[in-house]
């Protein structure tokens, strides 16, 4: 059977860019990551044996001399870390896979170990996952039709002409694509066809092949461990952010905003650091109420906004992007990382999986969404008290748990 995950660089950039920082700044944390399947009626029971042998294939990679030679080319890497990567081969013991008791259909990924150690596992795990339930639940999709599909969501930029001069998006859609040949297809027509508006790709070993810009910061894991390993949880963001900066010192500045919703990300994302980032990326609730909230924050500091980024990257498609864009054209820079709908649109259903921190040094950590469903976290009791702590009202949420 053929690996999945052939590449290290398979993956997203910011799982290198935080490991950096792991390396360098908490290199003995100790972590737990847990797989969830938020689409119901979805049943991976029968695939856990393929899902496992795939994971165990992975851990046979290393990083190659050619490889890291490409990330040497990137200035924000220090030669300290690639020295580590040189060595790093992913351990399997690390990963457990297996049915869940708890509920028909589900299963169990647990991964648990040094941060420093586990942090590469989440993003070709999901892409394992998914690759393996779409080989089985849509073997033949229509790549040509696939195709087609991607042509006319291209074709909507070059149809008003000042979407088409200045809209740029970029490929986050590793963690959640039908295939990796079929990613691969993707990322290719696009830089082909409408490089002016493509900014390249989050995945590392496309970009590579392409010629493409690499793209991506931080990720929801980098500030929830910051919860165990800041100097309080009050202080966790402006902790998180403040180690950033020092790290990369104005490199990679786009800020993540909805990690205990976007109220208490404005409160501590102040002057300083509004200054010194580039922007922020949304990635829950409404996008364009999200932007408007933004746009205030920087005009209350006295800053331009028309100087700063908005990221977009929440379940993005095509038509929304370029809404998103007219709406904030001219007042801030846009930019959209679209996933799922590049990666994943065959005619097949996607299903929605994630891979989530859920305890950094034994301490319960959380994922704190403004959007009901997409709250992550094992313990009531440290939930309530996160919500406590930041003034942040209880909502319905059945992803909690």
């Amino acid at each position: 059977m053929q690996p999945i995950i052939a590449s290290l660089l398979d993956t997203d950039l910011y799982k290198f860019t935080m490991q950096q920082v792991v390396l360098h700044r908490f290199s003995s944390a100790e972590v737990e990551y847990r797989f969830k399947c938020r689409t119901p009626g979805i049943d991976l029971r029968p695939h856990v044996g393929e899902i496992r042998h795939q994971i165990d294939a992975f851990c046979t990679l290393r990083v190659s001399r050619e490889e890291l030679g490409y990330l040497a080319g990137m200035r924000f890497f220090q030669p300290d870390y690639l020295d580590f990567l040189a060595n790093f081969q992913p351990d399997p013991a690390h990963v457990r896979v297996e049915k869940s008791g708890d509920c028909a259909g589900e299963i169990e990924i647990v991964v648990r170990g040094p941060w420093l150690n586990t942090i590469p596992f989440e993003v070709p795990i999901l892409a394992i996952v998914n690759e393996i339930y779409f080989r089985h639940a849509a073997p033949a999709a229509d790549f040509s039709a696939g195709l087609r599909r991607l042509s006319a969501k291209l074709a909507l930029i070059g149809a008003d002409p000042n979407v088409a001069l200045d809209f740029r998006f970029g490929d986050f859609g590793t963690r959640r694509r039908y295939s990796r040949d079929w990613q691969e297809q993707v990322v290719g027509h696009i830089a082909s066809t409408r490089p002016q508006n493509f900014s390249g790709s989050s995945n590392l070993m496309l970009a590579r092949k392409f010629g493409l810009p690499a793209l991506g910061t931080m990720a929801h894991e980098y500030l929830q461990a910051m919860q165990a390993l800041g100097p309080s949880l009050k202080e966790f963001q402006r902790f998180a952010f403040d180690v950033w900066l020092q790290e990369y010192r104005g490199e990679l500045g786009i800020a993540l905003s909805d990690v205990i919703g976007f109220e208490a990300f404005l409160n501590d994302f102040d002057l300083s650091f509004s200054q010194h980032y580039d922007g922020m990326r949304h990635d829950s609730d409404d996008p364009f109420a999200w932007g408007e909230k933004a746009l205030r924050h920087y005009q209350r500091l006295g800053i331009d906004p028309r100087t700063k980024t908005l990221l977009f990257s929440d379940s993005l498609t095509m038509p929304l992007a370029i809404d998103l864009h007219r709406r904030f054209r001219g007042r801030a820079a846009t930019a959209f990382g679209i996933g799922t709908n590049l990666t994943n649109d065959l005619g097949c259903q996607p299903i929605n999986i994630v891979m989530k921190m859920t305890e950094c040094n034994g301490q319960p950590v959380a994922k704190l969404s403004d959007a009901p469903g997409k709250t992550i976290c094992r313990d009531a009791a440290y939930l309530a008290h996160l919500r406590k702590t930041f003034g942040i009202c209880a909502v319905s949420d059945a992803s909690a748990a």
